[in-house]
């Protein structure tokens, strides 16, 4: 399986993972407010404080984002590129967030596809502090009680990345089993949930969120992501029984890698590896 050498020594705890209660709901993302502030306000008035979400078809602008890069030192194994900030309104196709804390206060770390106003098509990752919703839109949420995506140094990675860690409870309304999690480099995506699930007697489980990097990508309708660094969004997933009766994980998603290349489709089962980090939520159907 392809490995990328990270900067630090392996932390023996591959996934990071803590237990919480959690429901699913929409809300409007409001106009002229960032986009940070706007997914606060929409969790808050559920009564949490972080979670995950995801979205298709909205506006953004003034909209600020990085994308995935080469690493100039040994510092990092990859890194980020300039900050691009294109004109006009930005039109979404479809991106994934988590909704956490850095330094005490609200934060995300959110990927995505858009086209620009010029007609480009880009993408990868948002900055909370420069861009701005232009226009409402709704999205997907999942708000997580007694845990919570905290932004950490990770020595591993040389970089500051979400995990998530227990908090209190906060006594919003759950109708859900769930569990936050933080697979940790170099195992494969896929893999990695399904022994996860195993682990824990999950036999149904449906992913909520999904933001993080693979070693490139090799997809089941046999196309392939060779640039190693990307930025990805999981558009939808499932770890389920498979025809043999064995757990399965089903993952669909999005990324542009380091090269401006931009692929989406289900990920190839036992190859397809981390690269520094994949933060998602486990919902638990059964």
């Amino acid at each position: 399986m392809r490995n990328i050498r990270q900067p630090g020594a392996p932390v023996a705890e591959r996934i990071q993972w803590v237990e919480a209660r959690g429901r699913a709901f929409t809300f409007t993302l409001e106009a002229g407010v960032p986009l940070l502030e706007a997914a606060r306000r929409g969790f808050a008035a559920e009564g949490f404080a972080g979670g995950v979400l995801k979205f298709g078809s909205g506006a953004l602008g003034p909209f600020a984002y990085v994308m995935p890069a080469l690493s100039k030192t040994s510092e990092n194994a990859a890194f980020y590129s300039e900050t691009y900030r294109p004109g006009g309104v930005i039109r979404t196709k479809l991106g994934s967030m988590t909704l956490g804390t850095r330094d005490g206060a609200p934060f995300f770390h959110c990927h995505g596809l858009w086209t620009e106003a010029d007609g480009r098509s880009s993408g990868g990752h948002m900055l909370p502090d420069e861009t701005i919703v232009a226009e409402p839109f709704v999205v997907d949420a999942f708000g997580i009680d007694g845990a919570m995506f905290t932004a950490e140094p990770d020595p591993e990675t040389n970089f500051r990345l979400f995990g998530p860690v227990a908090s209190a409870n906060t006594g919003a309304r759950t109708t859900s089993r769930a569990f936050a999690l933080r697979l940790r480099p170099n195992q494969d995506f896929a893999g990695c949930l399904e022994q996860f699930c195993r682990a824990q007697g999950i036999a149904h489980a449906k992913i909520r969120g999904g933001v993080g990097s693979t070693i490139g990508a090799r997809f089941t309708h046999g196309g392939v992501t060779e640039p190693f660094a990307t930025e990805l969004a999981v558009t939808a997933g499932t770890i389920a029984p498979g025809p043999s009766g064995a757990l399965e994980a089903a993952l669909d998603i999005a990324l542009i890698d380091y090269t401006g290349g931009i692929a989406e489709g289900r990920l190839v089962r036992g190859d397809n590896p981390v690269l520094m980090t994949m933060e998602l939520v486990l919902e638990v159907l059964g």
